[in-house]
């Protein structure tokens, strides 16, 4: 007994150290992901592609009472034509399903079938820039994940970019917390890579280095 007792501890110790080796694995990993897509953006200011200042105005802001998710559906929803609410969302599924961005990804092709949105994550600065002014000019709003903070709190949030300046150093953003955001590029990008939450607890690490949430994410829509 007292031999079996002794490997299962060694057994366990083992374990144990083998999960700990591979989050510090998977810690370090994101960590250098999140090194790779911050390269330098400024060519986009001398890029004459980006000259044009563009504002997609028919936007309702909805102010999220269920969810950032849903509330980002919703406008999306009430831009192209629809009737989609988080009310709606919410009693078709009694919860909200829209937690990471494969799920929302999952549900924006679900509400709205005729498009295909696609999810973009850990793309470079000048990448996501690029997809981002490109579905503007198309006259489509961009949904994207980033770190918002709501009174004196962070979060990983939900918001739809409306408008991009880029003469003017100015990306426009609907926030469903109740509000419209214009930022600097540099605003925009460090939270985007979500490095401006401050304090970002270990859990909320832990869940980017698993690939439950990702960093300098778009969904673009076509």
């Amino acid at each position: 007994m007292k031999r079996l007792g002794k490997k299962l501890l060694v057994t366990l110790g083992t374990v144990i150290v083998l999960c700990i080796v591979i989050m510090i694995f998977l810690l370090v990993r994101v960590e250098r992901k999140t090194d790779l897509i911050n390269d330098d953006f400024s060519a986009v200011f001398d890029d004459d592609k980006y000259s044009k200042a563009i504002r997609i105005n028919n936007i309702t802001l909805i102010q999220q009472k269920v969810s950032c998710g849903y509330a980002t559906i919703e406008m999306f929803s009430d831009w192209s034509g629809g009737d989609i609410t988080e009310k709606t969302l919410y009693d078709n599924y009694g919860k909200v399903v829209t937690s990471t961005g494969t799920s929302f990804c999952k549900e924006m092709n679900k509400q709205f079938p005729q498009y295909e949105t696609t999810m973009y994550s850990y793309l470079t600065n000048r990448e996501l820039i690029d997809k981002v002014y490109d579905s503007l000019a198309n006259g489509i709003p961009v949904p994207f994940e980033w770190a918002a903070e709501y009174g004196d709190t962070w979060t990983l949030h939900y918001s739809l970019i409306v408008g991009m300046d880029v003469e003017n150093n100015k990306i426009t953003v609907a926030n469903p917390y109740g509000y419209y955001e214009e930022l600097s590029f540099d605003e925009f990008l460090d939270r985007t890579r979500f490095d401006a939450y401050e304090n970002i607890p270990f859990y909320l690490k832990l869940a980017f280095s698993l690939g439950l949430f990702e960093k300098n994410t778009v969904f673009i829509v076509k």
